[in-house]
């Protein structure tokens, strides 16, 4: 009978060792990045406008990661019958961007950095924050990524529109991010899937972002549109950014959040979403935002943002393996 590497090396049980994304190598020299995918954590939250505490978003979900670290052969899926990750991708742990604490502007710059060294390495980012606000940066550092390989159409998915453009010259908060990418060149649109409730944003920016080319769908829309029909609103065969809220999710199954909204998504609605993306169309940027850990002692907030990560990441290299 094939061993399949389960009877040889190290048990390494998930609370053994160090607590790296999915017990994935650490890469600390950013300069020789090798990997097809590599995960950054940025844990910065000066810019809520409620609770804090996304700071212990990057290390909770690391640690939450290792739950789904058993994959000595990949991660094999009875639903769709195949196997997810496995050896042959290739997946690294960079660590933290620096934060400086009060200076989102430097704190800001070194997250950019961050990603920009993870594309230069032609990996794809996976950014684990922080508040909402980290998204600006990660759009940033698409610049010169966008010049050779095309712009990106940003997928949202979230609770609230964040599309606030500046309030008491506030322009770089939790607020603020879908306005500050939308005003990217090289961001040829934006979908924003599972707003719903009172939000910061007023009406005018609501109406600004359609004006813009925005599609908004609250969480109910989505579910009355259905999934075939969602894919179909979103544009084909473009290069997608994903920047998911674990305040897309209703608090029943992610209450570990600053700004928790009721009526929000269940796990397997976003997961097809997700699934469904890969299909269409070419992944090449994600954050996972707003874990808050410690408003959650289940761990199940951080369990779920990992979970979902695993596997959005395994279907994006399983259609790629497959063109």
């Amino acid at each position: 009978m094939a061993d399949h590497g389960y009877e040889s090396g190290r048990l390494n049980l998930p609370f053994v060792g160090i607590a790296t994304f999915a017990k994935k190598e650490h890469a600390a020299d950013w300069d020789a990045i090798d990997a097809d995918v590599a995960i950054m954590g940025a844990p910065f939250d000066f810019g809520t406008q409620f609770r804090s505490g996304a700071r212990f978003g990057p290390r909770s979900v690391r640690e939450a990661s290792t739950l789904f670290s058993f994959g000595h052969a990949g991660a094999y899926d009875h639903e769709d019958d195949c196997v997810y990750l496995g050896e042959d991708v290739k997946m690294v742990d960079i660590g933290d961007a620096d934060i400086i604490h009060t200076d989102t502007v430097k704190s800001h710059q070194n997250i950019e950095h961050g990603v920009k060294k993870i594309l230069e390495a032609n990996a794809i980012p996976v950014v684990i924050g922080g508040d909402h606000s980290v998204n600006i940066p990660c759009i940033n550092a698409f610049r010169e990524d966008a010049e050779k390989n095309g712009p990106i159409h940003v997928i949202q998915i979230d609770a609230h529109l964040d599309f606030v453009d500046e309030r008491h010259g506030v322009r770089y908060g939790h607020g603020n991010p879908m306005r500050r990418a939308i005003e990217k060149d090289y961001v040829s649109g934006m979908t924003q899937l599972g707003i719903r409730n009172v939000s910061s944003t007023a009406r005018e920016g609501y109406e600004d972002a359609r004006n813009r080319g925005s599609d908004i769908l609250s969480v109910r829309q989505v579910r009355k549109v259905g999934l075939e029909q969602l894919l179909e609103r979103i544009p084909k065969g473009v290069r997608y950014y994903v920047t998911i809220d674990i305040d897309a999710f209703c608090p029943s199954i992610a209450p570990g959040t600053g700004t928790p909204s009721h009526g929000g998504f269940q796990y397997y609605e976003v997961l097809e979403i997700l699934q469904g993306l890969t299909r269409q169309g070419q992944v090449a940027g994600i954050d996972l935002v707003e874990v808050a850990p410690d408003y959650d002692p289940t761990n199940g907030t951080s369990i779920l943002a990992a979970q979902l990560l695993m596997n959005f990441i395994g279907f994006i290299f399983h259609e790629k393996n497959k063109a």
